[in-house]
């Protein structure tokens, strides 16, 4: 496929015939908690019920089917964030092809093992660099090196055809055109292959992008008119923390006109919790970007139409959950650090917590360390407040005691480096 936008539906309709048997077709279920919130009719994609929990095995199979004897003797390579590897361990242990997976460190544990688990004696992992560019680095110097086929997590015409799947699927379940669709973003081979495939199939629908605040790789390309190479990403959310959108994947974005959001890590991790605790799923940080920017208010919808949310990937890793909640509760304002310097005399962490702290605050970290012979200490203190309407009489009652305390601001060197 020379051109992806040239015949890019029959393209599609061949990769969904490739995978079926192979992947699932996913549930497309009504959300409550999501159209309560927004007074539409909430559609979520469960791609976290896909093999390798992620829409990712679509376009990795999409692309190893695709290869003659020559190149399956070879062997494939890739490299991913976590989900992408998923996918093609899977691929080339149902089509016996060997394949090896770079991941970068900041890849999950939880993945890994996910990765050798689905690729069996089939696949080789490989841990190396902190970013999933370093893995790519990695992945693009053994193919060329060893003649193996590098199958792209997502700047490929065979992966965005295969990613390109959901869209179809979605539209055959839901049984009518949604008036609004809503994508995460990571190198945009999702976004490129449904927004492509539903301009040429139902050009009436809205289609969002929705890009983490720390990694928006394609905003940055749009605005630049070409792919630009991030200076610096925050990989919290692995799966779309990407420093380089593809050459493939930009002008199929570009062109099909969609619009591109942002949204914060905090919100993220507040959504992550919600899917939890309300709707009992499990979704990894990218897997909640989409459904992240309704709740976050960063994607507006009219009530009563009709909109599909991707839930992109369920592969968290249990232990990160102590983050989320951290995270979900500083973007709320209801978690706060302060350093408070105690001077050395009787009744002065009393005199804290009845002058300072209201009735409705906890204290949820004291860390007092005094290493000399000074006549003041500091401490540093996390809050909770019950509200995030309370930081600011707790700021006043700060203000106006005796004792000095720095309110140590998201973002700040000395708060990255405490906290």
């Amino acid at each position: 496929m020379t051109d992806v936008r040239t015949g890019f539906s029959a393209e599609v309709s061949q990769a969904a015939r490739r995978l079926a048997g192979v992947a699932e077709r996913t549930p497309l279920q009504r959300n409550a908690r999501l159209s309560e919130l927004t007074g539409a009719a909430v559609w979520v994609k469960r791609e976290d019920l896909q093999v390798g929990r992620s829409y990712k095995v679509r376009g990795a199979y999409n692309t190893i089917s695709q290869l003659d004897a020559a190149s399956r003797a070879v062997g494939a390579v890739t490299a991913s964030a976590g989900n992408h590897g998923q996918g093609v361990a899977y691929a080339c242990r149902v089509l016996g092809v060997r394949g090896k997976v770079f991941v970068p460190g900041t890849t999950p544990r939880q993945k890994r093992q996910r990765i050798a688990a689905l690729g069996g004696d089939m696949v080789e992992l490989v841990v190396l660099g902190d970013t999933y560019d370093d893995a790519a680095a990695a992945a693009a110097a053994h193919a060329l090196a060893t003649g193996a086929t590098l199958v792209p997590a997502f700047d490929a015409p065979s992966t965005v055809a295969g990613q390109a799947t959901v869209a179809v699927e979605v539209l055959e379940q839901l049984g009518s055109v949604p008036d609004v669709v809503v994508l995460p973003v990571g190198g945009g081979g999702l976004l490129a292959g449904c927004a492509t495939w539903l301009r040429e199939t139902a050009p009436g629908v809205r289609v969002v992008g929705v890009e983490p605040a720390g990694a928006a790789g394609m905003a940055a390309a749009l605005a630049a008119g070409h792919p630009v190479e991030l200076a610096e990403i925050d990989t919290f959310v692995d799966g779309a923390a990407v420093r380089r959108v593809g050459d493939v994947t930009f002008p199929l974005v570009r062109d099909a006109g969609c619009e591109l959001v942002t949204v914060p890590e905090g919100q993220i991790c507040t959504e992550m919790l919600d899917l939890y605790q309300v709707d009992g799923v499990i979704a990894e940080p990218a897997g909640a970007l989409a459904s992240a920017a309704l709740t976050g208010g960063r994607v507006t919808v009219e009530p009563g139409q009709t909109v599909v949310s991707l839930l992109s990937g369920g592969n968290n890793d249990v232990s990160r959950y102590a983050e989320v909640v951290e995270r979900s509760l500083v973007h709320r304002g209801l978690k706060h650090y302060f350093l408070v310097e105690f001077p050395q005399e009787p009744g002065a962490l009393r005199r804290f917590l009845d002058e300072v702290l209201g009735p409705d605050d906890d204290i949820v970290l004291f860390e007092y360390v005094k290493r000399d012979n000074r006549e003041t200490g500091a401490a540093l203190t996390g809050i909770e407040l019950g509200s995030a309407a309370g930081l600011a009489p707790l700021m006043a009652r700060i203000e106006a005691g005796p004792l000095k305390i720095q309110h140590l601001a998201p973002g700040t060197t000395a708060y990255r480096f405490l906290v």
